[in-house]
């Protein structure tokens, strides 16, 4: 769990000294900062997209894609369960619950963004399981430094709901580590591509709803992240059957 802690630490000290600096910011600042902040978002998500899609032929170096129809469904399917689930209604109106006790506003803004970008990616998942499996933390203290940087820049804009994302990530992180010895024989690579193309594309929509002011409700997105799995899933059932 050295990694988690650490990972959880790193974001709580980014998220408060960012709130400490937005107290000082104009407003236009704040606007410009939203706006860096949603293109950097942006990038990354796209960015991890093509990175789980493209691979390169060892021999002639040719790019191939994947997982296009997959991603398609995923996000299909998923945003229906998350709109008959009303995934982000529940999670904002636990965020305006506690914005309320505690007088932040823009708390559930924050915290439903920041916990999104904090947790989903290739480095939550395989450095959690690397940290239970072999005590390895340095994947998780890599992405601690990144998330510390992010966790400052989101909170200069979207306020003290960023701190409180950590305790997402303490509670996702921890239960990977925790699970790790059952989750790390059933996670092939091609599944971690899979689920790391639909998760980098909410991160996208992320982007988006800050640079562009979209209102895309990307937790309702979430269940598209569990489509992967059932689909593989049901490849090594078949597999199974008329093997």
């Amino acid at each position: 769990m050295t990694g988690t802690i650490v990972n959880t630490a790193a974001i709580t000290a980014g998220g408060v000294l960012g709130c400490i600096i937005q107290r000082g910011l104009p407003k236009r600042l704040e606007r410009a900062l939203t706006q860096m902040q949603g293109l950097a978002i942006l990038i990354i998500g796209f960015n991890g997209v093509i990175t789980s899609m493209l691979s390169a032929d060892p021999a002639t170096g040719r790019l191939t894609d994947q997982g296009g129809l997959l991603l398609l469904v995923s996000l299909v399917l998923g945003v229906l369960a998350g709109e008959l689930l009303r995934i982000e209604d529940r999670l904002n109106s636990l965020g305006l619950l506690v914005e309320r006790k505690l007088g932040a506003k823009g708390f559930a803004k924050g915290f439903v963004s920041a916990s999104l970008v904090f947790c989903i990616g290739a480095m939550a998942i395989i450095g959690a399981i690397n940290d239970g499996l072999r005590q390895d933390s340095s994947v998780l203290f890599l992405k601690s430094a990144i998330d510390f940087v992010c966790a400052l820049v989101m909170a200069s804009a979207l306020g003290f709901g960023v701190v409180f994302s950590a305790v997402s990530v303490l509670f996702y992180q921890g239960a990977v580590t925790l699970l790790s010895g059952l989750l790390s024989p059933l996670i092939s690579q091609v599944l971690l591509d899979s689920i790391c193309m639909v998760g980098y594309s909410i991160v996208a929509c992320i982007g988006m709803n800050f640079l562009f002011r979209a209102k895309i409700k990307t937790a309702n997105l979430l269940p598209a992240l569990l489509v992967p799995i059932l689909w593989e899933v049901l490849q090594r059932v078949a597999a199974c059957w008329f093997n």
